[in-house]
């Protein structure tokens, strides 16, 4: 396959399509959305089938855990993704939206308008779920997308591509609205993040390693994060029972997602009553954990915690776990080594849990709750595209006003300027 060529003939024909989808009306859109989650409702079988088959060459292929984890499909998995298509179907358009409309002396009116980005290249390993929460981001938003997902899930993507297709092609929308990239070959990466005639927005859904080499070497605009280290501070004013049960939910739900936390930061007020009881859960369920001194001066099986540590996201059963002197030093330790993806506090305290949410510079503050709950589809959007860690253009999870811009518009009657 000739890939440089097989992207371009991709790229036109979704530029094509995207002024297609950004005129369609709202109830076009929902209609293909709602018939995506009815073909994958039908297809359960096939999409089990074909997952089975990359799950199969995966474990060949001796992936390790956390991405075999991302990469398979449950029941509950397609449960997820026909609620999600559902979800956002029930959500507003926010496409044509005029806010802020205002008269000037003038006498002309101005305000804006939120209209789509046009064509969204989307970038991710694993987790075939997002080739549908992707595209019904993107449709909902008016954007045509190009998706390509890892070679290990390819059968897993092209499966729920086809019923992609189907609920497009049943809402009389254009097919190349969102289109799959069938190819394996990495040279499409190349061709997609350097193609700005076609592309105008690419989104990278993946380890660190993927994220800089795009983010490197993207001739448009990248909307990314590049890891997730996030963070549990236990402070003097904790509910005990509340830190207990957050730290082990922030950290034992799952390890191979980006808002698990990998570091608990602890008051040394309470940190001798608070960690043996925690540890011990921890231990319980294997998950290795990684201290400062005094954390390995309390607990026994800690091993002792290298510079390295604070700025790791493992996304595996391993924890560091740092006593601090107070809520300032776990501020300063977070803008430090974090990520700026997700951070919470636990504490009984109000003053300080507002100057936690005003100090810690993140895209998700939490004030007790587990880190886990950083995610689109928990924040109402619906599903999400990714997380951004940027400070523009969009930030935290990006749901349909992430993926739209906004243009200025001005209403006049006859109106010249002097």
């Amino acid at each position: 396959m000739d890939v440089k060529a097989y992207m371009a003939d991709v790229g036109q024909q979704a530029r094509a399509a995207a002024r297609e989808v950004a005129r369609a009306d709202t109830g076009k859109k929902n209609k293909a959305l709602l018939a995506m989650a009815e073909a994958i409702e039908s297809s359960r079988e096939a999409l089990l089938a074909a997952n089975a088959k990359d799950m199969t060459a995966a474990r060949d292929n001796n992936l390790d855990s956390a991405m075999l984890d991302r990469l398979e499909l449950k029941e509950s998995t397609i449960d997820g993704m026909i609620e999600g298509l559902q979800q956002v179907a029930a959500l507003a358009d926010p496409v044509g939206e005029i806010t802020d409309l205002n008269y000037r002396p003038s006498g002309i009116q101005v305000g804006k308008m939120r209209v789509p980005l046009g064509v969204i290249g989307i970038i991710y390993e694993s987790r075939p779920n997002v080739t549908a929460e992707a595209a019904s981001l993107c449709l909902k938003s008016g954007n045509a997308t190009i998706l390509r997902g890892g070679s290990e899930a390819i059968h897993s993507n092209q499966a729920i591509a086809e019923c992609i297709r189907q609920g497009l092609e049943e809402a009389g929308l254009p097919a190349e609205a969102v289109q799959v990239i069938s190819t394996t070959d990495r040279a499409a990466v190349g061709e997609l993040i350097t193609m700005p005639e076609y592309v105008d927005v690419v989104v990278p859904r993946g380890g660190k390693g993927l994220i800089e080499r795009i983010s490197r070497d993207a001739k448009v605009t990248v909307i990314k994060h590049l890891d997730g280290i996030c963070h549990v501070y236990i402070d003097d004013d904790a509910d005990y029972d509340k830190a207990t049960n957050v730290a082990l939910n922030a950290k034992t739900s799952r390890y191979g997602t980006c808002n698990t936390m990998e570091t608990l930061l602890i008051h040394e007020d309470v940190a001798s009553d608070i960690l043996p009881r925690l540890c011990m859960h921890y231990s319980i369920a294997e998950v290795e954990v990684r201290g400062c001194e005094k954390t390995c001066a309390i607990v026994a099986k800690a091993v002792p915690a290298t510079e390295e540590d604070w700025q790791t996201e493992y996304l595996a059963p391993i924890l560091s776990i740092k006593v601090v002197a107070d809520m300032d030093a776990a501020i300063a330790h977070i803008n430090h080594y974090g990520s700026h993806h997700t951070d919470s506090i636990i504490t009984e305290n109000f003053t300080r849990a507002r100057a936690f949410l005003n100090e810690v510079d993140s895209s998700s503050v939490m004030v007790n709750t587990s880190t886990r709950f950083a995610d689109g589809f928990e924040y109402g959007l619906g599903a999400e595209i990714g997380i951004s860690t940027d400070k523009i253009h969009a930030r935290g999870p990006v749901g349909l006003d992430g993926l739209t811009s906004q243009k200025y518009v001005v209403l006049g009657d006859g109106h010249i300027r002097t």
